[in-house]
């Protein structure tokens, strides 16, 4: 049987701000509260079971690298300690230990900003119709998974719960955005990504894509939510990479895989995952999260 789930939290006293697909956050003070539960989406939808361990991973993995990358850029993080959380948060301190960190409280810039080293998954798709991702015009012959000869940043839409992130061109983020933040959020990700993709290659990990998120605080655009968690990025281990095809991965495009050999609609409500999807699902967040930090969570 699989280890027990955290699907949902409840903290009657603490005030909640707002649920996400993985994340419940609660207000707390001038502060926000961010609870990683082990909930996974595919498609940009909440599958009905959770994976064991991998809010923890989440948390750590977050966590590691926001003080990795904080010479690039300044992020939210504050602690994941619960002994320096406020006083109204210790009654929680078994739920919270672990899978939790305190943020300061930033005004979430309305794009997602990805970055793709490699061209695959939803860039694989828009290259194969249209030889180009996110209006960047890429040179012909290229094969999945291919490494780009630089870096390209191809953001895309910020959906709500149950509606489905869509790639867009930098015109159209800018009109989201403006120019000078549209130019600043490029420059952090594409910088964040080079770093932190130098350094997972010291562990035999390429950093195929992945996506950051940011905010105002203080007038500063700054790094928010999660960062280079198998949520947000493709894992692949260098020793088995093969351009031409498909990855095996240290994230939930194995999720992603066996929803596509079952033909799943990408619309709830969702099918039943096997437990062996799931508890293999749960050794692949372990496993890189280790392969990455050198330490073990469990």
């Amino acid at each position: 049987m699989s280890p027990e789930s955290l699907l949902n939290t409840s903290f009657p006293n603490l005030k909640l701000f707002a649920k996400g697909k993985v994340r419940d956050i609660y207000e707390v003070g001038d502060h926000l509260l961010l609870v990683s539960t082990d909930r996974i989406s595919a498609f940009d939808v909440i599958m009905n079971e959770g994976i064991p361990h991998k809010g923890l991973v989440l948390t750590k993995i977050s966590e590691f690298w926001f003080k990795f990358t904080k010479d690039i850029i300044t992020n939210h993080f504050i602690t994941a300690n619960v002994n320096e959380y406020p006083s109204e948060c210790k009654e929680y301190f078994e739920e919270l230990n672990g899978r939790s960190m305190l943020v300061n409280k930033a005004n979430v810039i309305p794009i997602e900003c990805i970055v793709r080293g490699y061209i695959s998954g939803s860039g694989w798709k828009d290259y194969k119709s249209t030889g180009s991702i996110s209006g960047i015009a890429l040179p012909n012959g290229l094969q999945e998974s291919e490494k780009l000869k630089e870096p390209i940043f191809t953001p895309s839409t910020k959906a709500e719960i149950g509606d489905h992130d869509e790639n867009i061109s930098a015109d159209e983020a800018i009109k989201i955005t403006d120019k000078k933040t549209f130019d600043a959020l490029k420059k952090a990700s594409i910088d964040l990504y080079k770093k932190a993709s130098d350094y997972a290659l010291t562990k035999g990990i390429i950093i195929a894509d992945t996506k950051f998120e940011f905010g105002t605080f203080n007038d500063k655009v700054i790094l928010v939510d999660e960062v280079l968690s198998p949520d947000s990025s493709r894992f692949w281990p260098l020793d088995k990479y093969e351009k031409g095809k498909g990855q095996e991965s240290y994230d939930k495009q194995f999720v992603r895989d066996y929803l596509f050999s079952i033909n799943f609609s990408k619309q709830p409500p969702p099918p039943p995952l096997p437990e062996d999807i799931i508890n293999k699902t749960s050794k692949k967040y372990l496993d890189i999260y280790k392969k990455l930090t050198g330490q073990s969570l469990i």
